[in-house]
């Protein structure tokens, strides 16, 4: 998710007490909570490689000690376990917010690369903004009534319910939504598209909506996009079909390309699409969670393959 979101689930944990494992705790838990987002910085380079490391070894398992450690460095906190353990719970907080996204999070690497994804809210949620931003509004709110009362003393006890309060709500928000895409998925693969039952389906959340999901339908020899409101009965008779490219020799010199494998590795449901152009095929492969063949959105990649298979050109973008 977005760091703001990150930045304070980061502050709640520290107002449990977690921030009285150092000085400067809260600041080390806002920190650790986004650290992993470190890997950020290649937005600032190309589309290819901010894909292929954007949520990679920063965002597993195995390097959540190492990656606690510079939060810890940056307030200059003096080393303790119980501080390095702090930060790592902040470190992990931010690994479980991003499971909860379509994006999905390679916890496992080296070991393995599967993304795991619960595919429950997108990368913001007002939702989810509500309730923290909120609790961090009851919260000051509370401690101006506290001080002008002369009763500061509690004031501590209050930061501490309100933030167990904020991160049980997020809890309980998360689980009624994965029973609600959970709902949405039985219902897409009830039905039958074009005659044929599909192979796999995908729920993805609506940017605003709660009981709206976006549903990927793939079938032999088709992909139909359409939409479950949770509140009316479905009609798999509005969803927009498309039929997508055989594998044909163009495609796979296009795949055989460092940027198709990216891709590949990290599209969860693509989208294959030829085109016959002067030079030879164009070849586009786009990622239906973030668009449709017709608005591809913002994650494609594409290729321009010449009649004899010789990739002239490949890259993400159209």
């Amino acid at each position: 998710m977005e760091n703001v979101t990150h930045t304070i689930i980061g502050l709640m944990l520290a107002r449990l007490g977690l921030e009285k494992t150092t000085p400067r705790g809260a600041a080390m838990m806002m920190l650790a909570a986004n650290i992993p987002d470190i890997d950020g910085i290649f937005y600032f380079t190309d589309a290819q490689r901010y894909i292929e490391y954007h949520r990679t070894y920063t965002h597993t398992l195995l390097f959540m000690p190492v990656m606690a450690l510079l939060p810890m460095l940056l307030v200059r906190a003096k080393f303790s376990w119980r501080a390095h353990a702090a930060a790592m719970i902040a470190v992990f907080s931010h690994l479980l917010v991003d499971w909860v996204t379509f994006y999905g999070v390679p916890m496992l690497l080296p070991f393995s690369h599967h993304r795991f994804r619960l595919d429950i809210v997108r990368l913001y949620d007002p939702w989810i903004a509500a309730i923290l931003f909120g609790a961090l509004f009851a919260t000051k709110l509370f401690e101006t009534k506290l001080s002008e009362s002369s009763r500061i003393g509690k004031s501590g006890a209050a930061r501490r319910g309100f933030a167990w309060a904020a991160l049980l709500l997020f809890l309980a928000f998360g689980s009624a939504r994965m029973l609600a895409r959970q709902r949405a998925v039985e219902t897409l693969s009830a039905h039958s598209y074009v005659g044929a039952r599909p192979l796999r389906v995908t729920a993805l959340p609506d940017p605003v909506h709660p009981l709206v999901w976006r549903g990927i339908v793939e079938g032999d020899g088709f992909t139909a996009l359409t939409q479950v409101d949770l509140t009316r009965d479905f009609d798999p008779a509005s969803a927009r079909l498309y039929h997508s490219a055989p594998r044909s020799p163009a495609m796979e010199a296009a795949l055989a390309t460092r940027s198709f494998q990216v891709f590949s590795e990290f599209s969860q449901s693509p989208f294959a699409t030829e085109v016959r152009v002067p030079q030879g095929t164009f070849v586009q492969l786009t990622d239906l969670r973030f668009g449709a063949p017709d608005a591809p959105g913002f994650v494609t990649v594409s290729a321009l393959v010449d009649p004899d298979g010789k990739v002239l050109r490949a890259g993400f973008g159209r």
